[in-house]
């Protein structure tokens, strides 16, 4: 009897039916996992066992690997010292004025390119796409030039949520991200609502954007985490205390705050981005895989 494709493996059952065969198998998999583990698992919990160490004990050398008294209090100090609270309500602002941002235009350029078909669209889409092999420390300067003083307008948008927002509204992966999952939505729809009078803004609205939920969360989150985990460009456009982001002021306060403090306060700022990924991962998963729609 033909063994059912859904079991198929790159080893074959009679290979992992004999005796070697099936050790040499379950102890390669064993490593392989215990060593993938180790490598995405282990800064993490040195992170959130060093928080909750003393000062002497987290440069011990070679480090211990369970708090001997654990320290709870390291939170607290974090919280307070560092003014987290401040930090993350900014932020969550910068974070969410991005979502809004790349929706509204990301989305209208992907629609366009997709189904409005401009004259040299193909080209412009593939001088977008070309972008994203330009490193983004090559873009720092003409950046930061153009923010300190904005062309036509002459505006300096240091220390404004502007100077975060308008650099990531034209993100080429998620006008690219965007177009694709546009190109799946079948033509028959689009031509029904056409034949039912409906304007190509109505079409977006009332058609595209509701099929569109999936990639939409994805975008949005992938426009959160890149907010969050950002430093570099944070820290030269916001340079007043009032203004910085959370990695920005944790990185400002460590100088003259112990380590574990410090890091009591990492974990505190990467708290928000776990829990947004544990909640959305399926539908992360659903948006990228997401290919074809079935009328």
């Amino acid at each position: 009897m033909a063994q059912d494709s859904g079991t198929r493996t790159l080893i074959s059952h009679a290979q992992l039916s004999r005796g070697p065969g099936r050790v040499v198998y379950w102890a390669l998999l064993a490593v392989v996992v215990a060593g993938f583990t180790l490598v995405f698992i282990g800064p993490l919990y040195w992170m959130v066992t060093g928080a909750l160490k003393s000062g002497q004990e987290i440069a011990q050398t070679p480090p211990t690997l369970f708090p001997r008294d654990p320290q709870p209090q390291n939170y607290v100090d974090a919280w307070t010292n560092l003014n987290l609270a401040k930090l993350l309500f900014n932020t969550f602002y910068y974070a969410t004025g991005a979502v809004l941002f790349q929706l509204v235009l990301d989305t209208a350029a992907a629609y366009s390119l997709s189904k409005l078909r401009p004259v040299f669209g193909n080209v412009i889409l593939g001088l977008m796409l070309a972008t994203l092999m330009i490193p983004a420390m090559v873009l720092i300067v003409p950046q930061y030039v153009t923010v300190i003083d904005l062309p036509i307008l002459h505006l300096n948008l240091l220390d404004s949520p502007f100077a975060i927002w308008l650099p990531m509204v034209a993100n080429a992966f998620n006008i690219f991200l965007l177009k694709r999952f546009f190109d799946s939505i079948p033509a028959d729809l689009m031509s029904a609502a056409l034949v039912d009078g409906a304007t190509p803004l109505r079409t977006l609205w009332s058609i595209v954007l509701p099929m569109s939920r999936p990639i939409l969360g994805v975008v949005s989150i992938f426009a959160v985490t890149a907010v969050w985990k950002d430093f570099l460009w944070p820290k030269l456009v916001m340079p007043s205390p009032e203004t910085r982001t959370v990695s920005v002021g944790i990185y400002a306060f460590a100088g003259g705050t112990p380590m574990n403090v410090v890091i009591a306060a990492s974990v505190i700022a990467a708290i928000p981005t776990v829990v947004i990924f544990l909640i959305f991962q399926r539908n992360i998963m659903s948006g990228l895989t997401t290919g074809s729609l079935k009328g």
